[in-house]
């Protein structure tokens, strides 16, 4: 019904505004039919669109479409609307790169409903203002496409060029060019004569096919995710020395999933410019993660890529902050350190000096061992002869506190070791760290030291999987207490920020953190030993990262 209804609103907006616009026939035929209340509301968003600019209209009419799917087929295509405000800023940044719209040859592999396709004619068609019309359309048919496997979307991005381009085609007296084309992008055999791969990829995982995985085996570790995919695509589709600029979450900067596409874009095509995405409620509204703005350049040296921060008030503003730079670390699978905030700018300078990590400090990071559904007759409610304590992610307190307790529904605070089970049980000094926060809390790093003297007490515990476990791996260089006092601190919270791009605290990002050095740190370890408070701990800190404390 989606289909059907924006199919409709697009007609009766072009017999309203646009009477002189021809429309080609739909890719695939919507089938079904709206009831009499559905179909007079299509047409009335149709008229209401008429006295907005052609773009602006087809931008909202295209839109209707990925609104009105259900959401779990909205998911499986991985579509997301792009609001113009960031398709319009994409586009710039692309400018800025170097993009002569007299003459780029423009790519959108994923091109939905003609997102980025349509402003992109709208610039071309802003450079050849004097030219002859027939001209025009020859030149956006030859040096503008866009691939979209959903036949519908497809349809709707071909008529929002038309209808842009009906002044054009009513004086030339020719059809529009077609310029989209309904096709699997993984299957296209590439051809590197773009000067411009833009947009916006689907995301979400995806199953490949044996001969996909091997073709994109590059860019791929563990699970395949489309927006990495589509990212290998636009590197085989761009021409040497031209741009990349796709819209995607932030998760690919840090996330282990992502280390050999990181590899991948250092070797192929470095970042020239990030723009971190911060919308305020209502714009991406069914997009949890963050979100990013990025162009590379194809073929280019790595160097320090600009950072801006994109505050987007709505659909068509946003207003850009300057914000630092980034640098690629080496190598360049490891998470990439970039400032979400002009603040933090000073911070990652300093980070990026540091070349000691939580090893360094004689610690690993893994996540809790136990998947509790796994196990559920072996939960107890009392202790008893080969039955520990169980420690949930509610046992690690806001505040940084360890405290032993079970108090949400089906957490029982015991569990019976098996023979079968002893990797289960942790028998040595760690520090907790809630695996799931969210950019919103106070801290992103909630971290507590799980004592001694309770694992002693009660000859081992059982760690649940929504904790990470800071465990020495050697004997340690700092003790468990100041670890835990530096993951909760403020700076080194604020450097986390800069690495993590999802509501997931991952071992892989905390033992990317850049550290102090252990012998940096023994100031830092005399404060926790004899327990000063936060704020001393915290200037300590602050100082060894070269800020001042806040």
């Amino acid at each position: 019904m989606a289909a059907l209804f924006t199919r409709l609103a697009i007609e009766t907006y072009r017999d309203n505004a646009r009477p002189h616009a021809s429309l080609s026939p739909p890719f695939a035929q919507p089938y079904g039919k709206l009831d009499k209340a559905a179909a007079a509301l299509a047409r009335t968003v149709g008229c209401e669109a008429a006295p907005l600019p052609v773009g602006e209209a087809a931008y909202f009419l295209t839109g209707l479409y990925t609104t009105l799917l259900a959401a779990r087929e909205r998911g499986a295509l991985g579509a997301f609307y792009t609001p113009p405000a960031l398709a319009s800023r994409l586009l710039d940044l692309a400018e800025e790169q170097g993009i002569n719209w007299e003459k780029a040859r423009v790519l959108d592999p994923a091109s939905g409903g003609g997102a980025f396709l349509l402003p992109a004619a709208e610039r071309m068609m802003a450079v050849l203002p004097a030219a002859e019309p027939a001209f025009v359309l020859r030149q956006i048919g030859a040096r503008l496409l866009g691939l979209e496997l959903d036949p519908y979307a497809a349809g709707f991005g071909q008529s929002a060029i038309e209808l842009l381009l009906a002044d054009l085609t009513s004086a030339a007296g020719i059809a529009a060019p077609i310029v989209v084309r309904v096709t699997d992008t993984l299957e296209e055999p590439p051809s590197a004569k773009f000067d411009l791969v833009i947009g916006n990829p689907p995301y979400g995982r995806v199953t490949l096919t044996p001969e996909q995985r091997l073709r994109f085996a590059r860019g791929l570790y563990g699970h395949a995710n489309l927006y990495g995919v589509f990212t290998d695509i636009a590197v085989r589709w761009t021409k040497k020395g031209g741009t990349i600029a796709y819209l995607t979450p932030t998760s690919f900067l840090s996330g282990h999933y992502y280390s050999a596409l990181r590899e991948l874009i250092a070797k192929e095509a470095p970042p020239a410019a990030i723009d971190f995405v911060h919308a305020r409620r209502g714009v991406f509204e069914d997009v949890l993660q963050e979100t990013l703005l990025a162009v590379y350049r194809r073929g280019a040296k790595p160097g320090r890529a600009q950072v801006h921060y994109l505050q987007v008030a709505n659909e068509r503003e946003a207003r850009v902050i300057r914000n630092g730079t980034i640098g690629l670390p080496s190598p360049a699978s490891q998470p990439w350190l970039a400032p979400r905030e002009p603040r933090h700018s000073a911070l990652i300078v300093a980070a990026e000096a540091m070349t000691a990590r939580l090893k360094d400090w004689g610690y690993r990071v893994s996540t809790g061992p136990l998947v509790w559904n796994r196990y559920k007759d072996q939960m107890r409610q009392r202790p008893a002869r080969g039955v520990h304590p169980l420690i949930w992610a509610e046992a690690v307190s806001a505040n940084g506190c360890f405290a032993f307790r079970a108090e949400k529904r089906n957490h029982a605070p015991y569990f019976k070791i098996e023979a079968r089970d002893a990797w289960l049980l942790v028998q040595e000094a760690c520090v907790l760290v809630q695996r799931t926060t969210a950019k919103e809390q106070a801290r992103r790093l909630i971290a507590a030291e799980l004592p001694a003297d309770f694992i002693a007490q009660h000859g081992g515990v059982v760690v649940e999987n929504h904790l990470n476990m800071v465990r020495p791996s050697a004997r340690p260089a700092v003790s468990p207490a100041t670890v835990a006092a530096v993951l909760n601190s403020k700076i080194v919270d604020q450097l986390f920020r800069c690495i993590n791009g999802s509501v997931a605290v991952s071992a892989f990002e905390m033992e990317a953190l850049p550290l102090p050095s252990a012998a940096a740190m023994r100031k830092v370890e005399a404060l926790v030993g004899r327990g000063a408070d936060s704020a001393t701990i915290e200037y300590e800190l602050a100082q060894l990262y070269g800020q001042t404390a806040a």
